[in-house]
């Protein structure tokens, strides 16, 4: 039951938008709740891993290290040349790369396992992108975004520090301590990150809702291409390098699936409200093309198209 309503992530935001655009007056009130919700969803994530999961990127570092590098080169680029095309105004624009600067996110796990790709890696690759994430997404969003506006890269680093590195750490120390104590926790913690997102994707709309008809469209057209780019691309780029479809499957959805609720986060402390909606946008609409591509793959896996040699 839990993992069915996990899935249904999408429709559990839609709904969550909807009363926010209904009554955006509670959603509002409890903007200064998004910074600790997502350290509940970080430390969920970290409850996820162990030691194991970071010590095994040195297993393989040559697949680790192409994956990390296109999610930190074709995302944040590619949120800038979609920003810069559709024409966004200074704050969506930021808002658009910062998306495309942060790590990948723990939705791009479960889309793995669906889509038959390698799950050990995807977990891999997420842990090892979290880790860099307090140096890279404060200086890639300045990089590409920082002649549009200040972008307070130490403020921003500190954040990330203390809401994502801090509850992953205290997370994979619970699991590595408590592994079969903490079982039931883990089993909700999925659950609890979904309308832990869903509720700041309320927030946002709330707060955005008076200026959504201005840029709203635009926006939207932005994170449609930012996503298919970042998804099309890694697979590309992965089989260029030789890799077979498996693996290329699973970069694909590492490098186009992003950490949102990051982006949104960071978004609304430093730049405001309508920086944070690319990031409420996108934590929809990539769950949507991920689940879509991973019933695809499988789908295609399942009929032994390609799966003998890695699948399709």
């Amino acid at each position: 039951m839990i993992a069915t309503a996990t899935t249904l992530f999408p429709l559990w935001a839609l709904a969550a938008c909807a009363a926010a655009w209904v009554w955006p007056g509670p959603f509002a009130a409890l903007e200064p709740a998004i910074v600790p919700l997502l350290g509940v969803v970080m430390f969920g994530m970290g409850a996820t891993l162990t030691a194991g999961s970071f010590a095994a990127a040195l297993r393989r570092p040559g697949v680790v290290a192409l994956g990390v590098a296109l999610q930190y080169l074709v995302m944040p680029l590619a949120g800038w040349a979609v920003a810069t095309l559709a024409g966004l105004p200074p704050l969506a624009a930021a808002g658009v790369i910062l998306v495309g600067s942060c790590p990948g996110g723990t939705a791009s796990n479960v889309i793995c396992y669906l889509a038959r790709g390698d799950v050990a890696l995807s977990i891999t690759l997420t842990a090892a992108s979290t880790l860099l994430a307090a140096w890279a997404t404060p200086l890639l969003t300045w990089l590409y975004a920082g002649t549009r506006i200040e972008v307070p890269v130490a403020a921003m680093m500190g954040d990330i520090a203390l809401v994502v590195l801090v509850p992953v750490g205290l997370g994979v120390l619970a699991n590595t301590l408590w592994h079969d104590r903490i079982a039931r926790l883990r089993r909700l913690m999925p659950l609890v990150s979904v309308a832990a997102i869903a509720l700041i994707i309320a927030i946002i709309v709330a707060l955005t809702r008076e200026r959504l008809a201005a840029v709203g469209a635009a926006v939207a057209a932005a994170v449609v291409a930012h996503n298919g780019l970042g998804l099309a691309l890694g697979y590309a780029a992965a089989r260029l390098a030789g890799l077979d479809r498996r693996l290329a499957r699973t970069l694909a959805i590492e490098v186009g699936m992003q950490n949102s609720g990051l982006g949104v986060a960071l978004a609304a402390k430093h730049f405001g409200p309508v920086a944070a909606l690319p990031g409420a946008l996108f934590s929809v609409w990539h769950n949507l093309t991920g689940s879509a591509l991973a019933a695809w793959w499988s789908r295609r896996a399942a009929s032994g198209s390609g799966w003998r040699q890695g699948g399709s």
